[in-house]
């Protein structure tokens, strides 16, 4: 025996599912990819002027954080989470791995290579301008 929804029942899980879509629209304003930007003040990237990020913020929470500093040394993308924690204003923390390069090139030779070196946590604020486009 086929099921069908009343036209009420069926009226309901349309509300249901348009009242969900708005809030999931009006907490993920991130949601999407991004570019940007960071000067580090210490550490080994504190030379560097021209790091650009991308970014790709999922909904329900997850990120994706890659720089055009990633083939040098070879590293994998970076990998976190954010939330929205005032307004236009956003929370991004994601975990990095960083490589270490080769002692010589005889290590190389013996099949050797970037080797991992290491991993940190970065965290960052991120304020939307008031167009919500940048």
């Amino acid at each position: 025996m086929k099921k069908y929804l009343t036209p009420f029942a069926a009226l309901v899980a349309l509300l249901a599912v348009a009242v969900s879509a708005r809030a999931a629209e009006a907490t993920n304003d991130l949601v999407g990819a991004w570019r940007g930007g960071a000067q580090f003040a210490s550490g080994d990237f504190a030379s560097v002027k021209d790091l650009d990020f991308m970014y790709v913020f999922n909904a329900g929470g997850t990120m994706i954080e890659s720089s055009n500093y990633d083939g040098a040394p070879p590293v994998p993308p970076a990998y976190g989470v954010w939330r929205k924690v005032a307004g236009r204003k956003f929370q991004a923390k994601y975990a990095y791995y960083m490589s270490k390069a080769p002692a010589n090139f005889e290590e190389i030779a013996k099949g050797g290579g970037w080797s991992p070196g290491g991993h940190g946590v970065l965290t960052q604020e991120i304020t939307l301008a008031a167009d919500g486009k940048s």
